[in-house]
């Protein structure tokens, strides 16, 4: 008797949960099914009465964007007139001529020619501008207008105007378009006897190819005992390159990052699958504010496995996982499906876009919810978003001096006139600002009447305006103008003062006009404070020996 009661109650339980279920989905649908008519029955009303004409397409593409938007800046809408866009960013590959644009001081100008690819095998450099393209004036174009004119089917031509900077002359050419894709490992090579280097700038199809390629021939060639993998603002891409590119480097079988979502078919786990090519080498990963996604997998899993050390400042903390679905109209949506954890079961992700602030902003994970993890030889590392690095290592803050000459192309445009008017320079890695190089580039900056204001002045400009509101300023007033007199820039004596720091910004942009890509990246290396530190751990078995104890505590800022 008790048991047939005993069933009576399973069953009534089991049918009353089935019950409510279909309850919430009849609520669910019918809600959805209510505001869809809501929304239809106001965007006719619209069409029909709004005082003006209004753009139905765009207004749409709006109300999809703004709704998109609400939840996280990883949904998007893509329309088929954007999917070369987007085929671009998710593969690299694009067909057009092979250069950067950009506007500067009202002009298009081409900012880097991609070596090897039809604007530079076409004679175009840098710094020259864009006047027309296919008869089209560029004057008033955005340089999204520009671009769009310079790309299209590969194979066909295109007509280009420009003007280079020193000659009277314009000059036109006609160039073939073609497919371009870009790398993801722009330069590798070696740091010193024993420690090989391999730069990654995107996660794209087909770039732990590339990460392979660049180790193994380091490997035949020099047989570095350290490796250090560069993803300072590389801004992620497809998870599974990051994978592999892990597996490169730990045994089969070793988990890398698990994936869970709100549909059981987006939750898995990802392991390395193949057999490494290297378990022994000392590896440091080099990441910035702007590391994201993929990068994160890598500079977390190397950590969490105790594989490698990660140098430079805390990652950019991108945590979800998005997927691409068709829609009609060869549209798709781009749409956060999971959130990712890396093998010590910490999730990155540093922004909380489902449990908004009441003014509709998106907060952080605060400090008391923030967990403790252990690495697999028992480190305690933390959540609370981004991986934060074994070795901080600060980036060098330019001076404001500097940070205006890059701002308003005086560094640009001296390395424009230098590389029109010297045929030749050494190579990037024996390239320096000489005396007469940075003495010329004083006479250019000033033969533009440039000058500019600095904080410290701006500082005391606002103390005086706020002294004098107070009523202090009359009875300071000669240490307040004495004060401002020796906070005022001087012009020289400031380019002189910092030339260190303007002569690295100057060297990797005349290197790039000669050596292009590959050759700024190889004259930056010799003056990178995070290169320099990670070279001292990894080549130093004691300290780097120290960092991978129990003890050692990586805690989130």
């Amino acid at each position: 008797m008790k048991r047939k009661k005993l069933s009576l109650i399973i069953l009534i339980i089991l049918v009353t949960g089935i019950g409510l279920i279909s309850f919430n989905n009849d609520q669910r649908n019918f809600a959805i099914a209510k505001n869809l008519d809501i929304y239809y029955t106001l965007f006719n009303e619209l069409n029909t009465f709004y005082v003006d004409e209004i753009d139905p397409d765009k207004l749409i593409k709006t109300s999809i964007n703004q709704m998109l938007v609400s939840l996280d800046p990883y949904t998007n809408y893509i329309p088929e007139e954007d999917m070369e866009e987007f085929r671009l960013n998710t593969t690299g590959e694009y067909a057009g001529i092979g250069a950067v644009i950009s506007k500067q001081n009202g002009q298009i100008v081409i900012s880097e020619p991609y070596e090897g690819y039809p604007a530079q095998k076409n004679g175009i450099k840098a710094g020259d501008i864009i006047l027309e393209v296919a008869g089209k004036s560029t004057e008033n174009m955005t340089t999204e207008d520009v671009s769009n004119l310079l790309k299209g089917p590969a194979r066909m031509p295109v007509t280009v105007k420009l003007k280079r900077p020193g000659e009277k002359k314009l000059f036109e050419v006609e160039i073939i378009r073609e497919k371009i894709s870009l790398d993801a490992v722009p330069y590798y090579g070696m740091l010193d006897e024993t420690t090989g280097y391999i730069r990654l700038s995107n996660f794209t199809p087909g770039c732990s190819g590339e990460v392979r390629k660049a180790y193994q021939e380091l490997k035949a060639q020099y047989q570095p005992t350290s490796l250090v993998l560069d993803l300072r603002s590389n801004p992620g891409g497809l998870l599974m390159e990051a994978v592999r590119i892990m597996n490169l480097f730990v045994p089969a079988g070793e988990v890398i990052v698990r994936t869970k979502g709100k549909v059981k078919q987006w939750d898995h786990t990802y392991r390395a699958s193949d057999p490494p090519l290297d378990t022994t080498i000392h590896l440091a990963v080099l990441v910035n504010r702007n590391s994201a996604s993929a990068s994160e997998i890598i500079a977390g899993a190397m950590q969490d496995l105790d594989r490698g050390l990660v140098f430079g400042t805390k990652t950019f903390g991108k945590g979800l996982v998005q997927t691409t679905r068709d829609l009609s109209y060869n549209s798709k949506l781009k749409v956060t499906t999971a959130k990712y954890y890396i093998p010590s079961g910490r999730c990155i992700q540093v922004l909380d876009y489902s449990h908004r602030n009441e003014d509709g902003s998106v907060g952080s994970l605060p400090d008391s919810l923030i967990s403790e993890y252990t690495t697999k030889n028992g480190r305690i590392v933390y959540d609370g978003g981004g991986v934060a690095p074994d070795v901080p290592v600060e980036p060098q803050q330019l001076s404001t001096l500097s940070y205006e000459l890059v701002r308003r192309f005086l560094i640009f445009d001296y390395a424009t006139w230098y590389a029109n008017n010297h045929k030749t320079i050494a190579s990037p890695e024996e390239f320096r600002i000489t005396d007469d190089i940075y003495s010329g580039f004083i006479a250019f900056v000033k033969e533009h009447n440039f000058d500019y204001e600095s904080q410290s002045q701006k500082a005391i400009r606002e103390l005086m305006e706020t002294a004098t509101k107070e009523k202090y300023y009359d009875s300071a007033i000669e240490e307040f103008k004495a004060l401002e007199t020796k906070l005022t820039p001087e012009l020289e004596t400031d380019l002189r003062r910092f030339r260190p720091e303007i002569s690295e910004l100057l060297e990797d942009e005349i290197v790039s006009r000669y050596y292009y890509q590959k050759g700024a990246i190889r004259a930056a290396i010799d003056e990178d404070r995070v290169i320099e530190k990670a070279r001292e751990v990894l080549n130093n078995p004691t300290v780097l020996a120290g960092y991978f104890k129990p003890e050692t505590v990586i805690k989130s800022n």
